[in-house]
């Protein structure tokens, strides 16, 4: 009779187990952190695997307030022990972590968005004298100008095109991240975004006042070139009825 009772005894304790295991869950879900993490602790000490996998997954992720992978470890070490699959699939997964380390540093604070500006997008701005005299180079000038401007507006297409630039970033770094470490990076790329928006803004604006100034510049030497070549012809024109 006492094996009996004590069989019991366990029964109800793991069905109270389980019912706990569902409130912590359905916090977790409600994004009620503090009060998820309260049970899963008090599970994960009462030895329950499952509760010590999803409270090494709120250190891990920094969702118990801040981001602890030692703690997280151990509490999958614990679960895995046990045979959680989750848990066992999470060591895999921080093991992963420690081998792609220079992967996930680059997306944090070491891509530059050089691969962006390469191949066709690659807009080298022409050397724009201060004036031109003759028509070959009016010409040439003018046709390096349009076709600087016709690979920049390609290329600004391309930028706004690849943001945000968190997009970038390969599904398989995505997943290796924690919390603490996709919020540097999505900040970082959100930066480097907008410096390279603001890079393009200016350097369009400079050769654009280079180029107007070009332009004025070289209209009045032809015009006044023209007036000279005019008035020497008028001139000649006038010493040829004197000769006459």
């Amino acid at each position: 009779m006492k094996t009996k009772l004590f069989l019991a005894s366990l029964l109800l304790c793991g069905a109270a187990f389980a019912g706990e295991l569902e409130d912590a869950n359905a916090l977790f879900e409600k994004k009620d952190y503090a009060g998820a993490m309260k049970l899963y602790t008090k599970l994960a000490n009462a030895g329950n695997p499952a509760a010590q996998q999803a409270l090494g997954q709120m250190y891990f992720y920094g969702e118990a307030g801040q981001v602890d992978e030692a703690k997280a470890v151990e509490l999958f070490r614990k679960a895995a022990a046990k045979g959680n699959k989750v848990a066992i699939a999470s060591l895999e997964l921080i093991d992963q972590r420690a081998k792609r380390r220079a992967d996930i540093d680059y997306w944090i604070n070491g891509y530059d968005g050089a691969d962006l500006k390469t191949g066709e997008y690659r807009c080298v701005a022409p050397r724009i004298p201060a004036m031109s005299k003759i028509n070959a180079d009016i010409d040439r000038i003018g046709a390096a100008v349009k076709a600087w401007q016709e690979c920049y507006n390609k290329y600004v297409t391309h930028l706004n095109n690849a943001m945000p630039l968190a997009k970038r970033v390969p599904a398989d770094i995505q997943k290796l991240m924690n919390k603490e470490e996709t919020e540097k990076s999505n900040a970082y790329l959100a930066q480097l975004q907008e410096n390279l928006s603001e890079e393009a803004r200016v350097s369009s604006k400079l050769l654009l006042a280079d180029f107007d100034a070009w332009r004025k510049a070289t209209e009045s030497y032809v015009e006044q070139h023209n007036k000279m070549v005019k008035d020497a012809k008028k001139d000649s024109y006038w010493a040829d009825k004197k000769i006459q």
